[in-house]
């Protein structure tokens, strides 16, 4: 995903977007009018609960009876917004995920279903529905703690003003809770004690984080929270409104919710409970004890409902991807990630830079040979920024642990999981071996990718080159192309670039294979 802060252009005319999310117990579809950041008008909804997740184990393998749904569902979900003419961005969430399994789900997407979808990190995740509560909750100027319970995971978010201060996703959601403590025709209560201890304690460390931030207000999403809402309301005899936005549920309502749902330890006795959604009767007990501990952890006394979360998030993400400011460099939020994680672990950021910068000159003046778009430039703007990471750990094999460092890290907010890896092997193939199908993160790349990652790794490996002795000696170069690629480096203040033109004479093989001419090396 792409910056959420981008600027709205002028007298922007509505368009209809479509957005489906893929979690682990429904598929969701929204339609929408867009017209701006902050102009969003639903059209249309869908919602089926196709259970992903569903079956034993820890959610590593979809089912194929669950892929035919999730199918099925994308394939219907794609007739509808075709209605609209509206083009569809599709996330998954932690069931594909964590599949071992998941590219048979995302091949049938795409061949059956004409879905391309995206898989996106938890920290990603909680971004969106930060974005997507945003619009549909007045608390951009409060600092606001975010919960949503979803079936395979639970995302957690502190935020002020849409800038996101502190994130965490944790595995465990309502299906994931029942299958591990909750399943079968009746619960005890010894199973609902050991279900809380395992909810507080992995919600511990990321109150460490929460208590040093503070929150003015607490705001929930998901259908967990929609249900639990829905019955504390039924409890006290009070009518369904006609939209449960902004409902408060206050911690009293749900420890007296809580408390009817362990006594009715059986599904078919939960699902006759006064405000509870049948077909979340058998889960429904799961995900009330994660937001019971989410209370008790927090300190929170309410909590807001929002109608809105990650479709909807991604809904706004996808108009910013397509109105944002210069694709010519890094968008803001992007760019503010990169910089975060290198100035944590990078300790020559002027070096990065200047590699960064003429790693760019070299693509832009090379575009008619590599034929790639701003997508790839911004990924290897993105790499030779973090190239150096692998250093903070050992300078042996750092590349390889740049590689591991990226494709791990929780800070590259914004970026997709394609993209992540995508960056994360620009910056491993800056030195040492080339890109080949001896490397299985490489081989299991598309075409396509393949051929990006070796272009950019390539140009990368020329302007590290160019920066070899790291006094930012080459001010600019300069590109033609004939028989040979011609690279004029440009010696700033008449500095000696010897060792520059060497190094880089000595990296220039890739570039070379992927540009498809030799490359040659002269000073200026």
């Amino acid at each position: 995903m792409v910056s959420a802060l981008s600027a709205e252009p002028s007298a922007a005319s509505p368009e209809v977007l479509a957005a489906i999310d893929i979690g682990t117990n429904s598929i969701h579809l929204v339609i929408a009018r867009v017209s701006g950041p902050h102009a969003l008008e639903v059209i249309g909804r869908e919602k089926e609960m196709v259970r992903l997740g569903s079956g034993a184990g820890e959610l590593k393998h979809l089912s194929d009876d669950a892929v035919d749904r999730g199918i099925g569902a994308l394939a219907r979900f794609r007739e509808m917004a075709e209605v609209y003419g509206a083009p569809i961005t599709a996330v998954a969430t932690s069931a594909v995920r964590e599949a071992k399994n998941q590219e048979v789900f995302l091949d049938r997407a795409w061949d059956e279903a004409g879905v391309h979808v995206e898989v996106i990190s938890g920290f990603e995740e909680a971004r969106l529905i930060h974005l997507g509560i945003l619009q549909a909750v007045a608390v951009f100027d409060e600092q606001l703690l975010l919960c949503d319970i979803g079936g395979g995971s639970t995302e957690l978010l502190v935020g002020h003003r849409g800038e996101t201060l502190a994130a965490r996703s944790l595995k465990m959601g309502a299906i994931r809770m029942t299958q591990r403590f909750l399943s079968g025709d009746k619960v005890s209560q010894p199973a609902i004690d050991a279900c809380r201890r395992y909810v507080r304690a992995n919600l511990a460390a990321f109150g460490r984080d929460v208590r040093a931030l503070g929150f003015d207000v607490a705001v929930g999403s998901s259908g967990t929270m929609a249900t639990l809402c829905a019955m504390g309301a039924a409890r006290k005899g009070e009518a369904p409104p006609k939209t449960w936005n902004n409902c408060r549920l206050t911690r009293t309502d749900l420890k007296a919710v809580v408390k009817s749902l362990a006594k009715a330890s059986a599904p078919e006795v939960r699902s006759k409970l006064p405000g509870m959604d049948p077909k979340r009767a058998d889960i429904i007990l799961g995900g009330a004890i994660i937001l019971e501990q989410v209370f008790e952890e927090f300190g929170i006394e309410a909590m807001v409902y929002s109608d809105y979360a990650l479709r909807e998030g991604v809904l706004l993400d996808a108009w910013q991807r397509r109105h944002g400011s210069s694709l010519h460099h890094l968008s803001d939020l992007r760019r503010r990630s990169v910089f975060h994680l290198a100035e944590q672990m990078d300790d020559d950021r002027e070096h990065s830079s200047h590699v960064a910068f003429l790693a760019l000159c070299l693509f832009d003046q090379t575009g008619e040979l590599h034929g790639l778009g701003d997508d790839a430039r911004e990924y290897l703007e993105a790499a030779s920024l973090l190239c150096n990471l692998g250093l903070f750990l050992s300078h042996a094999g750092h590349h390889r642990h740049s590689y591991y460092m990226i494709r791990n890290s929780e800070h590259l907010t914004g970026f997709t999981n394609r993209e992540i890896e995508l960056i994360a092997q620009i910056s491993r193939y800056h030195r040492k071996s080339v890109p080949g199908v001896k490397h299985p993160e490489f081989a299991a790349l598309p075409k396509k990718d393949q051929a990006l990652v070796r272009c950019c790794a390539g140009l990368l490996r020329l302007a590290i080159g160019l920066d070899r002795t790291h006094g930012q000696k080459v001010s600019e170069v300069k590109v033609s192309a004939g028989k040979t690629l011609s690279i004029q480096a440009v010696a700033k203040n008449g500095s000696d670039i010897g060792l520059e033109l060497f190094s880089a004479s000595q990296r220039s093989e890739l570039a070379a294979e992927a540009l498809g001419l030799p490359v040659e090396l002269v000073g200026a």
